[in-house]
């Protein structure tokens, strides 16, 4: 039987990346602190420091392995979509972080292997039944894709939100996975 593809971002959606580089920011820069609630677009040039820009924001060494799991739930969910399913994880990169998302990954989810982890902005481009995502750039592409979608509520996807089914925990995520994908079939 040939199994379902679940593609999963990483940052912000199984791990906390944007308060993570916030925290640096309002260390470097403690006269412009930001806050979560201020990141309402992927272009955040507007609210970093003026001396700020994407490679201090996002390009700190040793960032992606500090980052904490998004929830207790989070490895526990993500192994039982992977017993049904074949879990990709798919997630955007800078040349310089690709080995610490991988390292990172490799702590916590030692079950998802080299081949099923991805670099990739424009995920659409990829084929995959379900994806699981925070960035608007992917869910809305891949909904018109005729895929199915389960967004994380960030505040930058604000706007979005009741245009998408919303799992603010991965409590339960593999059961809402296995419903979608027994509900819908496959596009592929």
């Amino acid at each position: 039987m040939h199994k379902k593809i679940v593609a999963i971002d990483m940052d912000d959606t199984i791990c906390h990346l944007v308060p993570r580089a916030i925290h640096y920011h309002n260390l470097l820069y403690p006269d412009l602190p930001l806050t979560m609630e201020q990141m309402i677009s992927f272009d955040m040039t507007s609210i970093w420091h003026p001396q700020c820009n994407e490679d201090i924001f996002f390009g700190r060494p040793g960032l992606y392995e500090e980052l904490e799991i998004f929830d207790e739930y989070t490895i526990e969910e993500v192994r039982k979509i992977a017993t049904e399913h074949d879990v990709i994880i798919v997630t955007a990169a800078r040349p310089s972080s690709v080995a610490e998302k991988w390292n990172w990954l490799q702590r916590r989810m030692p079950f998802i292997p080299f081949e099923n982890f991805f670099m990739a902005k424009r995920k659409y481009l990829l084929n995959f039944d379900l994806l699981i995502d925070d960035g608007p750039h992917n869910l809305i592409p891949a909904k018109a894709a005729g895929k199915q979608t389960i967004g994380i509520p960030r505040p930058w996807n604000k706007h979005i939100q009741d245009q998408f089914i919303m799992k603010d925990s991965w409590q339960g995520m593999s059961e809402l996975v296995k419903r979608l994908l027994t509900e819908q079939p496959s596009q592929g």
